[in-house]
C-alpha cells in the first residue's frame, strides 16, 4: 500500500512516499481502508523530533492519528463492526499512523461515522474533538451555566470546544485574532476577545479555562479563574503551586483514544450540535502532506487541515 513515511527526524522534506506492507488485523482489530486523514500539531512535532523522549518510535514512521474510511476486514474477536461499515477513528499513538491507504485499529478506538458526514468531515474530528471533550467534559466536569474561556477558538481543538461547551449549556467566551472573529461567533461563542487588543481581565471571571496556547496566556488565565475553577491545558502542565494558591484545579491533558466518546461526538454531528470546521483539503501525496504540515506549523489554520486519501466525489 502507499504511505507517506519519515525515515529520520527533521524538516518537511523528510516526508517521502513509499510502498509498505498492508497491515493484517489482529483478533481485536478492524482493517480500515482510509478515505481521509487530517493533520494535527503532534504530526509535525513528532517529525521534528520534539516528542522523541515521550514517543520513542522506531523508523520508518508513518505519521497521522486521525482517519475516516470503510471497514475492509475484521479480526476474529471483533463484535461491533462488520465489513463495509463506514467508520472514523483516533487510533493508538504508534509509529504506524494514518498517512496510508490502510490501518489496523483496535475496535475500542473506532466509532460509526455520522450518517450525515462526509469522509472529509469525519476525518477532521477524532483527535481534536476528543481532546476538547476530554478537556471540558472529563477533566473540567463542565456543567450548564458555567462561564468558559476557550483560547484559540478558531483552531482545531478550540472550534470543537466552543461547540461542545455550548451543547452542554455553558456561556462561552473565545479568544482569537481579528481574522477569526466571525468564525468564532459562527461557531456559537457568546463573546469574542481579540487576544491582541483586548484584556482578559475585562472579561470577568470564569469557571473553566481551556488553554490551547501556553506560556504567558496560561499564566494570565489563572487570574481570571473563580475560586474552585478549572484550568485545563493541552500544551504544558500548569503551575501547581499557583493553582493551590488560587484554589483552582489545573492540569495537562494528553488525549487518549476512546471509541465510545468518539461515538458521542458522532451523535452530536448527526443532530446538528457539532460541525467540523475545515480549513484546507489537500491531496494524499508528498507535496500535499508537505503543504499540510507547513499550514499547521504556521499556526494560522482555521479549523482542521484534511488529506483526501480517496477523492471525495460528494464534496
Amino acid at each position: 500500500m502507499k504511505a507517506i513515511v519519515i525515515n529520520a527526524y527533521g524538516g518537511r522534506d523528510q516526508l517521502k512516499e513509499y510502498e509498505v506492507p498492508k497491515p493484517l488485523p489482529k483478533d481485536n482489530e478492524v482493517l480500515i481502508k482510509i478515505h481521509a486523514t487530517s493533520i494535527n500539531p503532534i504530526d509535525w512535532k513528532v517529525r521534528e523530533g520534539y516528542l522523541k523522549s515521550r514517543l520513542p518510535f522506531h523508523f520508518p514512521i508513518i505519521l497521522g492519528w486521525d482517519a475516516a474510511g470503510v471497514v475492509e476486514r475484521v479480526g476474529a474477536k471483533v463484535t461491533r463492526f462488520e465489513v463495509g461499515d463506514r467508520v472514523f477513528t483516533r487510533p493508538a499513538t504508534t509509529e504506524r499512523g494514518t498517512y496510508a491507504e490502510y490501518i489496523a485499529v483496535d475496535e475500542a478506538h473506532v466509532a460509526p461515522m455520522p450518517k450525515n458526514a462526509t469522509f472529509t468531515e469525519a476525518a477532521a474530528v477524532p483527535l481534536a474533538g476528543l481532546t476538547a471533550w476530554q478537556s471540558l467534559v472529563e477533566f473540567a466536569g463542565l456543567k450548564k451555566g458555567d462561564r468558559v474561556l476557550i483560547h484559540g477558538g478558531a483552531g482545531g481543538v478550540g472550534s470543537f470546544a466552543i461547540q461542545i461547551a455550548k451543547a452542554k449549556g455553558a456561556e462561552v467566551t473565545a479568544t482569537g485574532s481579528s481574522q477569526s472573529a466571525e468564525i468564532i461567533k459562527n461557531l456559537g461563542a457568546d463573546h469574542f476577545l481579540n487576544y491582541v487588543t483586548d484584556s482578559l481581565s475585562d472579561a470577568g471571571e470564569f469557571d473553566v479555562v481551556l488553554d490551547t496556547i501556553g506560556g504567558k496566556t496560561q499564566e494570565e488565565s489563572f487570574e481570571v479563574l473563580k475560586p474552585g475553577g478549572v484550568l485545563v491545558s493541552i500544551l504544558q502542565a500548569p503551575d501547581q503551586e499557583k493553582a493551590k494558591a488560587k484554589n483552582v484545579k489545573a492540569g495537562l491533558i494528553w488525549m487518549e483514544p476512546n471509541g465510545k466518546q468518539l461515538e458521542e461526538l458522532g451523535k452530536m454531528i448527526e443532530d446538528g450540535r457539532l460541525k467540523p470546521l475545515i480549513d484546507t483539503v489537500l491531496p494524499f501525496s508528498e507535496e500535499g502532506l508537505k503543504k499540510a504540515h507547513e499550514r499547521s506549523e504556521s499556526g494560522h489554520a482555521k479549523g482542521k487541515i484534511v488529506i483526501e486519501v480517496v477523492k471525495d466525489e460528494t464534496r
